[in-house]
Formats: structure tokens, sequence, C-alpha cells
């Protein structure tokens, strides 16, 4: 099958399916116009309607806007992830909050016992990280939907990053698991495209 058939078999069109996944990279680098709050609010009220098991909401947004914040968290960032951080319009924490389940009665009200189903700080901490994850790959489109750029990075201390922004082990209830530089991207902001498994490599019937 074609690119141009499959393009028709799907609901977006084709500059939509370009602009989300054909044509977006993981950005390397930005121009200086700033990310807005107003747009950071765009995306999340898009975003917070795609699906994560029994409408949990893991998901916490750590906006890193102030100087002195910047400072902080680059102390933490590994190798060539430093300068692209220090350079970036918006840098957001996306983290996992382990405190979840206390929304569910009313995220999830026809099973008033869900928050009980998560009382297990292993399992419920499980399930965050993995339902977190979920909400992250929706945030990365949404920012591409916004006419924007992404740039995940995990190369960096969780740890100390976890220290500074979401205080000491026995106060924390929430834990880093990416940094997003977001903005507009710059000339030759991207490498080249890499390959990716086809189909029949993926998909199998049974």
């Amino acid at each position: 099958m074609t690119a141009t058939t499959a393009a028709r078999l799907l609901a977006l069109d084709a500059a939509a399916q370009d602009l989300l996944f054909r044509e977006a990279r993981t950005a390397n680098t930005f121009t200086s116009e700033p990310v807005t709050d107003e747009q950071v609010k765009a995306i999340y009220d898009l975003v917070k309607y795609a699906p994560t098991s029994m409408n949990q909401q893991p998901l916490r947004i750590v906006l890193v806007r102030s100087a002195e914040a910047r400072q902080r968290l680059l102390r933490h960032m590994a190798g060539s992830n430093a300068a692209k951080v220090s350079a970036a319009p918006l840098v957001a924490l996306l983290a996992a909050d382990y405190r979840f389940h206390e929304h569910l009665p009313r995220l999830f009200p026809h099973r008033p016992q869900a928050r009980e189903l998560y009382a297990d700080r292993t399992v419920r901490e499980e399930s965050a990280r993995f339902n977190a994850t979920l909400q992250i790959a929706y945030f990365i489109l949404g920012v591409r939907a916004a006419g924007l750029a992404a740039g995940p990075i995990v190369g960096f201390d969780a740890e100390g990053v976890d220290r500074e922004f979401f205080g000491a082990p026995e106060q924390r209830t929430a834990t880093v698991l990416t940094v997003v530089n977001m903005g507009r991207p710059a000339e030759n902001a991207w490498f080249a495209r890499l390959p990716r498994l086809e189909y029949h490599e993926v998909v199998t019937t049974v």
C-alpha cells in the first residue's frame, strides 16, 4: 500500500497527518519566539480528552520559566542536553502524580470503589507511570498540533530533578518522567528521518 493510498483511508487530511506524524521531528534547536501560557493551555485542553485506563489523569506539568529554575534544572542534565535545555524557549517537566487516585471519585464516578483499587502504593505507582506515559505521548502530539515542535529528553538525573522540583523522597508525591523542550523549530532543527519497522514486521493476525 502506498502512502497516498493509506492517507486516503484516514479521517485526518494529509496536511494534518504530515503535521502530527510524517513531517514531524524531535527538534534539537528552536527560534527565540516564546511559547505562551495560552498556547500551553490550548495544548492541554486538547490532549486531556485522550484515553487512559479508568480515566486516570496522573500527568503533572511543571513549566520551567524563571532563570533561577532553569539553572536548577541545568545542573541535572547530561551531556549536550544541558545546552538544548538552556536554549529552548520553554522547558516542561512531565511527571507522574502518585496521588492520582484521589481524583477518581470525580473522574470515574460510575465506579465508586475505583479509588480503593489503588490503595496499594506499588500498584498505584505502576499505574501512574503507565498512564502518565500515555499522556506524555498525547502531549507531544498536542505540541505538534499547535504548530510547535517538541524535544523530549530522558538523559538527566531523575532523582536530582525530583529533589529540586518535587521535594525530598519522604514527602514526594510525583516523579519526573521526561523533560520536554518546546518552541518553534529553528532552521535545520532536526536530523534526517530514521527508519521505522514496516507493517509486516509488527502486525500479526491470530
